[in-house]
């Protein structure tokens, strides 16, 4: 029989250490639910878009299937580019029943901080095969300069 003498006990018990065990086991929980496939892949964010620079323009690409050019809405202020837009529900045809319907219908928006300084005067965009190309060219303070070095 083992004897525990009262000054091996701690002085205090916190009484909230159970509950940080139960949130450490959730944690963890949640983090093997997402190793393991459910819920990884997407990006939660839409639309989803790459954005890449080159040495005189700023390309911004998003994936917009789906959506009309009368349903988009680009606006720029200061550095920050706001996309709107909305993408209409399919009309249910009569009699059909779906079994899985994954693909989202409805308004969204998404404000992108550009990297670099932009001219708001110089903005193309175009949609093609659902995919929207935004080209913002450079501010001309931020555009490389090629200094000739000259001989004396």
């Amino acid at each position: 029989m083992a004897f525990i003498r009262f000054t091996d006990r701690p002085a205090f018990r916190n009484p909230w250490a159970e509950f940080e065990r139960i949130r450490q086991g959730l944690d963890e929980l949640s983090r093997s639910y997402v190793e393991k496939g459910k819920g990884q892949g997407r990006a939660n964010v839409y639309p989803a878009l790459n954005i890449y620079e080159e040495a005189d323009r700023l390309l911004i690409t998003a994936e917009l299937p789906g959506v009309k050019v009368a349903d988009l809405d680009l606006s720029i202020e200061g550095e920050t580019l706001t996309l709107q837009g909305k993408r209409d529900r399919r009309q249910n045809e009569a009699g059909v029943s779906y079994h899985r319907r994954e693909i989202e219908s409805g308004s969204f928006s998404r404000a992108i901080a550009l990297p670099v300084k932009v001219d708001p005067e110089q903005v193309n965009a175009r949609l093609a095969n659902g995919i929207l190309t935004v080209t913002l060219a450079k501010a001309s303070a931020v555009t490389p300069r090629q200094i000739k070095v000259t001989t004396e």
